[in-house]
């Protein structure tokens, strides 16, 4: 891509500024909500992420194909026993998905992980987010330090940047109006597990909302409780009419005696509006990947949408001791993930293990929820990190397409020196623009 050799050559040409630039842009990170403390903060390279518009349109057309599939693979685990019984789910979970939403979206937000090649335009599926969706506070505001950096501000490329906070709060609200009696004005509830929530991005969610003068609280989802009609936040007897559910289904799951006569009851008995209704669960769940390759899935399916996934989809096993043996001399083909989990939490891929540590951890975790799932060769493409290196180094990418009411919303693009992609494995988040005069 030519404005990436712009982007190099200049920086080359202006090193101290440049590393000067990018000392700035960690230290407004570090200053801003992106600082988690104890060290944890987002790191970010030099060179923003530029795709074309070709790679947009390319994008558009995943999610079409994606959210078609997702929806179908939805309705029919409402109607078809045998569908449920393709999922581990329990008793009462599954309760909890058939509850059907008050609102047509089957998916109101999600986060399609995918590993695109901008050589080729193709890709494989990472995986899918629709449960606890985050980071898009994070985007925008590596956004706003391109203001801070001194190769773009030079440069000045030609360039659209999809912003992702507004438009989820456009999004939820268009959501919230096609439910049954939706309020002109309704009280929204941002609702997790504090302790483990992204809180600096709820709390911008909620500056968002009461800017367009909305009743909106983040509320740990134990402190609300049910009357029979209201759910109230018992600190701040505050009551709400839709609920914005960043819990994830599994940190519920496992809170639900602590949570049944409350937010779970006020939910079945239909009295708040669930914007994140359990259902996508269904899509979320690492099983998704093993479902979509069933024949009696495939048979919701239409031919173009069995070759899409047949092409795209990576090759998923449970974890037994069968798959093991298999697999064990293969290490670079494969990497396990915990069947239910989040923020890479768990995930091992052979290629960054010696063979010794690969077996090890391959044999530690056979019938223990687990997934083998076939490895697919992340994208790599040059970058910098001026705050602690002189030199310009390959780096796999992950771009997350961002999918709000079923429609492409925005990018999120990460990027790694090791074989996972996640904060806990040398993750760097870059911005995203996509350049006008490139198709």
């Amino acid at each position: 891509m030519e404005e990436f050799k712009k982007f190099k050559k200049y920086i080359d040409g202006h090193r101290i500024e440049s590393k000067e630039s990018a000392l700035k842009v960690t230290m407004a990170i570090q200053s801003s909500e992106l600082n988690a403390g104890h060290g944890n903060y987002t790191r970010t390279l030099h060179v923003p992420k530029m795709f074309s518009q070709a790679d947009k349109k390319r994008f558009e057309k995943i999610v079409d194909t994606t959210y078609t599939i997702f929806s179908k693979t939805i309705e029919a685990y409402r109607k078809d026993p045998a569908i449920r019984k393709l999922f581990p789910f329990s008793k009462e979970l599954e309760e909890l998905i058939l509850l059907r939403p008050q609102y047509p979206i089957p998916i109101p937000i999600c986060r399609i992980d995918v590993f695109y090649d901008e050589n080729h335009k193709e890709f494989h599926f990472c995986e899918f987010n629709t449960d606890g969706t985050s980071a898009m506070n994070e985007n925008r505001r590596l956004n706003e330090f391109l203001d801070l950096n001194n190769a773009f501000t030079a440069l000045k490329p030609d360039c659209e940047i999809m912003e992702l906070m507004e438009s989820w709060v456009d999004a939820f609200l268009l959501t919230y109006a096609s439910s049954f009696e939706a309020k002109s004005d309704p009280h929204i509830a941002i609702v997790d597990f504090l302790e483990n929530a992204y809180l600096s991005e709820l709390y911008e969610f909620e500056k968002l909302f009461k800017k367009r003068g909305f009743v909106c609280e983040v509320v740990d989802i134990r402190d609300l409780k049910y009357d029979g009609s209201k759910l109230v936040n018992v600190k701040t007897n505050t009551t709400f009419d839709v609920i914005y559910r960043r819990a994830v289904t599994k940190d519920v799951m496992e809170h639900y005696d602590e949570l049944k006569d409350n937010f779970i009851q006020c939910v079945k008995d239909g009295n708040v509006v669930l914007i994140g209704a359990f259902q996508t669960q269904i899509v979320h769940h690492k099983c998704i990947n093993q479902v979509l390759f069933d024949k009696t899935m495939r048979t919701y399916f239409t031919e173009e949408e069995c070759a899409f996934l047949d092409e795209h989809l990576p090759k998923t096993y449970d974890l037994t001791l069968d798959v093991a043996n298999r697999i064990v001399l293969q290490k670079a083909d494969w990497i396990i993930k915990p069947k239910d989990s989040y923020a890479a939490k768990g995930v091992w891929a052979g290629c960054d293990l010696n063979q010794e540590h690969w077996a090890q951890v391959l044999y530690d975790f056979v019938d223990h929820d687990y997934i083998a799932q076939e490895y697919i060769p992340p994208f790599k493409s040059e970058n910098i990190d001026l705050v602690n290196y002189d030199h310009w180094m390959m780096y796999s990418n992950l771009t997350g397409l961002y999918t709000y009411n079923g429609v492409f919303a925005g990018v999120y693009s990460r990027m790694s020196d090791s074989g996972i992609i996640s904060t806990q494995y040398n993750e760097k988040t870059v911005p995203t623009l996509f350049l006008s005069n490139e198709e």
